[in-house]
């Protein structure tokens, strides 16, 4: 993986607020509405400074949702990792787990938390051949540009070749983003390698847990405490009357003789972020990874994740429709909430769990809700506010600021666009000299946009593409 000081700066491709499409939640024709930039590049930092402003990315396409136009308003959720406690529906799902691990039971009934299944739609582009489509002619862009540039030098060269388009994005249960979800058939185990690695923590053996169990027993029946040379339990790592920490309940010890044997793997995938290694970051360096859910050696699960200087984000998961009795949405979404609590113990600023989207307005999707604490980003000053405080407003209006403050702003605003870097001709300039070079009509309305919805920090570092 490359080192910070070897990355390159992101660069994106912006397109103006597309028209008005179908929206996959409540199905309005022409309801839904969204910016969007291709990232033929991009750093974990820069992503991390755009999710927190609202964007959210499928495969390449990154896109930011027109809240106030919008039929179904997306705001952006996370969870406080450090601090979360499984609720009762969620520790259902993990017992439903253990008992289908340890004796091959499979229990009857979805978990509430867990999304309905609503009909295969796209809610990012309303047409995952509108995706494809901006995939060909971005690259072709960056492409015909390029080459002019070396014939006009008479010099030749050859287009780096791109990183190829995630498959299947239209088939998968998108925990992250707050797409419909769905199941697929997971046939073929991608490629090992190294990358992120959820592996289990020391715990106890079987054997020991039984000899703990019959000493107890024996102590009970004994009228004197136990028989003479008697050796008391050890004291449980959880104290009477306390619940188990959501690691206890994950990581709970299984009979030697379980039934069924579910392994985890993890290792890079191909994605628009660069990965990195900082020397005071995580183990597994930053960047997207793919996390492989082994059942007795077959794989039935895929989760897509992006790891970031403050987060681990969900992207999505495939999983075989076979086991969608284990919940498997749900449990993934506890592992990677587990997970991302391993990753701060390496990286101290690491802390949070982004979800993707919630959408108040959609019952389905406000399964997102359960995971608390957590908290809503408001749309106007991009500031986080806790989502009790959030609800309220959502049941009277679709769309709401969360900041109280009347006289807050957006602190991260654009406020000196002549600083944003433009990529042209091969060259990176500063927009206030591109702009006395271009003569297009809507170019500048077009550059302002762009540099009011990244923010200054985005727009100085990331290279805008302008053919």
């Amino acid at each position: 993986m490359a080192s910070c000081a070897a990355l390159s700066p992101s660069l994106v491709e912006y397109f103006e607020g597309e028209d008005f499409y179908r929206c996959g939640y409540c199905k309005n024709e022409s309801g839904s509405r969204s910016h969007g930039m291709w990232a033929h590049s991009m750093t974990v930092q820069d992503y991390q400074d755009l999710i927190d402003r609202g964007w959210r990315r499928s495969g390449r396409y990154v896109y930011k949702p027109v809240m106030n136009q919008t039929c179904c308003p997306q705001y952006t959720i996370r969870c406080r990792s450090l601090q979360f406690q499984p609720s009762k529906s969620h520790k259902k799902v993990l017992k439903k787990m253990l008992k289908f691990l340890a004796k091959g039971e499979i229990s009857k009934g979805n978990c509430e938390d867990e999304p309905m299944e609503p009909s295969m739609e796209d809610a990012v582009a309303g047409d995952m051949a509108l995706i494809n489509k901006l995939d060909l002619q971005c690259d072709l862009n960056l492409q015909e540009s390029l080459e002019r540039e070396v014939k006009k030098k008479g010099k030749s060269t050859k287009k780096e070749e791109s990183n190829e388009f995630i498959q299947s994005q239209d088939k998968n249960e998108e925990l992250g983003s707050g797409e419909p979800s769905h199941a697929v058939d997971v046939h073929t185990a991608p490629k090992p390698g190294k990358g992120a690695d959820l592996s289990k923590p020391p715990c106890r053996k079987a054997k020991e847990i039984r000899k703990e169990r019959k000493r107890l027993k024996l102590m009970q029946q004994s009228p004197a405490g136990g028989p003479e040379g008697f050796q008391a339990p050890r004291e449980p790592k959880t104290k009477p009357n306390q619940p188990k920490s959501l690691e206890e309940l994950i990581f709970e010890s299984l009979p030697e003789d379980a039934s069924h044997k579910l392994e985890f793997t993890g290792f890079l995938c191909t994605s628009p972020l660069e990965p990195e290694t900082p020397p005071n970051g995580p183990d597994c360096g930053y960047g997207s990874f793919h996390q492989q859910y082994w059942l007795d050696g077959k794989i039935i699960a895929v989760g897509v994740i992006d790891i970031l200087p403050y987060c681990v984000s969900s992207v999505y998961l495939y999983y075989d429709p076979d086991y969608s009795f284990l919940s498997l949405g749900v449990y993934s979404a506890l592992r990677e909430i587990a997970f991302t609590r391993q990753l701060h113990e390496k990286a101290s600023q690491l802390s949070y769990y982004y979800m993707g989207f919630y959408i108040h307005s959609c019952p389905k999707m406000r399964y997102k809700g359960h995971y608390r604490p957590s908290d809503l980003l408001c749309p106007e000053t991009y500031v986080w506010v806790p989502i009790e405080q959030c609800l309220p407003s959502l049941e009277n209006s679709k769309y709401c600021r969360f900041n109280q403050d009347p006289e807050a702003a957006d602190e991260g605003r654009s406020r000196d666009p002549d600083r944003l870097q433009v990529l042209y001709k091969k060259a990176i300039l500063p927009y206030g000299v591109f702009k006395q070079q271009q003569r297009e009509p809507g170019e500048e309305a077009a550059v302002l946009q762009y540099a009011s919805l990244v923010g200054q920090a985005c727009s100085e570092r990331m290279l805008l593409f302008r053919n």
